[in-house]
């Protein structure tokens, strides 16, 4: 059985022993098998300071997250009294018998005119309307040659 599998034997212990070398060497680079042995083998004043890093990190972070939110309410707040103001406004033109629509307007105007005090207003030239005053386009007159009719009814052509 040596004579005629000789080889095959020599060639299969050599692989067997290159590859107890090779697992041996790899169990030696890592530190231990416990998860939890690294961090035992690390000083200890290192790791309490690392922590206290961490937690200061964390509680930046958190009073950034405050902050941001405080001015996301405060902007909410102011945004609710100016909606507030609006209907209140409203609410009195409509007493008096204005039309609170026209006077929603003039308060944007208002907003606008003040925001953009030192922006020139541009003077509009005077146009000619589009079309003439006896145009109704419900009436089929006065429209010209152009007419819309509907298409007949049926499957469509295309497709």
């Amino acid at each position: 059985v040596l004579s005629s599998y000789g080889w095959y034997v020599l060639l299969a212990a050599v692989a067997v022993y290159l590859l107890v070398q090779k697992v041996s060497r790899s169990l030696a680079a890592r530190p231990s098998a416990r998860p939890g042995a690294a961090e035992a083998a690390e000083e200890p004043d290192v790791v309490v300071r690392r922590q206290e890093a961490l937690a200061a990190a964390r509680l930046r972070m958190q009073e950034e997250l405050n902050a941001q939110a405080e001015k996301y309410k405060e902007k909410q707040r102011q945004l609710e009294e100016e909606r507030r103001r609006q209907k209140i406004a409203m609410w009195e033109s409509m007493q008096e018998g204005k039309s609170y629509k026209g006077n929603l307007k003039l308060n944007q105007q208002e907003v606008e005119s003040g925001a953009s005090a030192s922006a020139v207003p541009k003077s509009k030239p005077n146009k000619k309307p589009l079309r003439g005053g006896g145009y109704n386009p419900l009436s089929g007159e006065g429209g010209g040659t152009c007419s819309w009719r509907p298409g007949r009814r049926g499957p469509s052509a295309g497709g």
